[in-house]
């Protein structure tokens, strides 16, 4: 019994463990957002950035469950200055472990918010890494903040949590 429960402890921290890796971020303003799939908490599939295309589009990137604290204010912010972009809050989750619980997690999001914003609440898994890789994954309390053009180009990137000289920034790319 004893080596059973040691094999699957082994195991766990197995799998946590190879699901966590230091990034540097290795996005420049003009870049294309790399490709990404995951599933809105109303169930359905987006594409990232194919999807958001044709209108100026707000990614609010999160990796851990802390990030929310940084996406919150980031929205109040952008509620507070009436700031019209379309938003989506994209936690993106690297690793085996949390794809297998991927039911589990996406349940407990959609209890803490409410039904009218599951649309733009997108979780990716699968290509969790992939984008971790590219933004970046060190300080992962802090949200990422990526504006995407109507191409689905970057023009305005954070990542250092929130400040109102970040929002005032990201405002100024939008009405260029």
């Amino acid at each position: 019994m004893k080596s059973k429960m040691l094999l699957v402890l082994c195991c766990f921290i197995g799998l946590v463990g190879c699901a966590n890796y230091d990034y540097p971020s290795n996005v420049k303003i003009g870049d294309s957002m790399p490709s990404a799939s995951g599933q809105n908490l109303e169930g359905e599939p987006v594409n990232i950035p194919q999807d958001f295309l044709g209108e100026p589009t707000l990614l609010l990137l999160g990796y851990k469950q802390d990030s929310q604290f940084d996406i919150d204010r980031w929205l109040i912010g952008l509620d507070m200055t009436n700031t019209q972009v379309a938003v989506y809050e994209i936690p993106s989750i690297q690793g085996m472990f949390p794809r297998m619980f991927s039911t589990v997690i996406d349940s407990g999001m959609r209890k803490g918010i409410p039904k009218a914003l599951w649309k733009g609440v997108v979780t990716v898994y699968e290509d969790g890494d992939k984008i971790q890789r590219f933004t970046g994954n060190q300080n992962p309390n802090n949200a990422r903040v990526i504006l995407l053009d109507t191409q689905g180009d970057i023009v305005y990137f954070y990542d250092a949590g929130f400040a109102v000289s970040a929002l005032n920034a990201l405002r100024s790319q939008l009405v260029e």
